[in-house]
Order: structure tokens, then sequence, then C-alpha cells
């Protein structure tokens, strides 16, 4: 029996390296795999390529010191700046789906004194420059749609934005019973901290599980979390009261969409 248990483990523990997407990821027994349309925000957080290796590290390329909360690791660069922390996974994220699509109007994120700093004034050659105790915006390139121009829009959004200005973009989900794929738990402030849900799947009797995925402090690859209650990365919308993480705890009712 005890082999058995070990055996089952190394396995467990193996199954990051083989699972190329998110969407590869093994569901929980018994349940089906939420079938998202093509083109949708769910799609596209499943179909996110995984690293063969499942280590977090830090922007400064150091190893993460805790390194039991990831079950697996997002191919996605981090750049070498302490910026790409929690709620800036979730504005990245967000961000090169929309991106993806072309859809560069609807890329806008709030800084912390409620500035739109908007993608499509970015491309027209606008820039979001600190002015007093606010940020203005100030027309001082040219235009471009370069991927550069993009990624430094999203380092300045990183600088300026955080937990706090992004629940006030967000709307609050009534029932866990509704989570679905891309939305999120967070808790506003400093300290604050957010994780998104990246996949789910349902039972025949309506229970929902849900893998989640996090950046933390100081800046480190987005990685899918381990549940820390049991060996599984799938969470179920039956929590009581607060839903444990490996770093964080969430009350209920903080979860957004």
């Amino acid at each position: 029996m005890k082999l058995l248990a070990l055996c089952s483990i190394i396995t467990f523990l193996l199954i990051p390296a083989f699972a190329q997407q998110v969407g590869n990821i093994p569901g929980p027994a018994n349940f089906k795999r939420l079938k998202s349309g093509s083109g949708s925000f769910p799609y596209w957080l499943q179909h996110l390529k995984l690293k063969k290796d499942h280590t977090v590290y830090l922007y400064n390329g150091q190893k993460k010191r805790n390194l039991q909360a990831q079950y697996a690791v997002l191919e996605i660069s981090i750049g070498k700046k302490d910026l790409l922390q929690c709620a800036d996974a979730v504005i990245r994220l967000y961000a090169e789906w929309q991106y993806a699509n072309k859809q560069y109007a609807k890329i806008m994120f709030l800084t912390a004194d409620d500035t739109p700093m908007d993608y499509a004034s970015w491309r027209k050659g606008y820039r979001f420059v600190p002015q007093g105790e606010k940020l203005k915006k100030v027309k001082s390139k040219g235009v471009s749609d370069q991927r550069a121009d993009f990624d430094d829009y999203l380092q300045t959004v990183f600088t300026y934005a955080g937990t706090l200005s992004l629940s006030k973009q967000l709307k609050r989900v009534s029932s866990a019973d509704d989570i679905l794929p891309g939305d999120v738990f967070l808790q506003g402030g400093s300290p604050g901290h957010t994780v998104i849900v990246m996949d789910l799947a349902i039972s025949n009797a309506g229970e929902r599980r849900f893998l989640l995925a996090q950046s933390y402090m100081p800046a480190q690859n987005i990685h899918i979390l381990r549940n820390p209650r049991s060996l599984s990365p799938w969470y179920s919308n039956k929590f009581r009261g607060e839903l444990v993480t490996p770093e964080w705890v969430f009350k209920a009712g903080t979860w957004y969409r």
C-alpha cells in the first residue's frame, strides 16, 4: 500500500511536465471539462502553454523561495523588472487575449488614481506621465502598433495599477456556484492579492471545480496553484466561508468577473 501511494504521488508530480497546455491538465474524476467557444477568454486560457520546467523563477532569475505552491508554470515571459505581480498577472492575461484578437479598443485599465490607461490612445502616440498627484495623457510619440510598444504599455500599466484599481473595474459574482474561467478572487488594497480562474470542470450534480493561477511578490512566473488541502490542483466551489490557497486566504464574497 505504501509503495502504491508513493507511485501515485510521483505520477501526480510528473504530470505538469507532460501537460503542454492548461487544458491538458488532468481533470477531476467524474467531472466534465467546460467547453468554451473558440476565441472566448475561457478558450484562450485553456490553450495557454505550460513550461516543461515547473520551477517558479523571480524576475531576477532566482528561484522562488516557496516552491510548494505551484502545480505548473505558464509559458509567459515575466521581464527583468519587479512588475509582474499578482494584479499584473490578471491584467497581462486579459490584455494578451484582447491583443491576440486585435480588440485594441477594449484594452483599458485604471490606475491607482483612477486614470483610464487605454491602449488605443497609446497606439496613437499618447503616453501617461505623472503630473502632481495624477497621471496625464500626453501626445509624445508617433503612431505605432508594434509589439514592443504594447509591451511598454503593459509595463506602464503594471507600474500604476494594482489590486485596488483592478477591483473598481470588475463586477462581483453573486455566488460561487456561478464561477467561470476568467473570474478572479480578489482582495483589493495594500496588502492585497488576486488569483484567476483558468479552467473549469462540472459534475452531474452541479459541483464546480476550477484551476487557479497567480503571480506574487516579488514578480515571478505566473503559475497554476496546488490546492493545499489535497494533492490536486483543482478547487471546489463548495468551500465554506473562505477559499484557502497556498499563499493567501480569500474571504467569502471576494470573487469578481
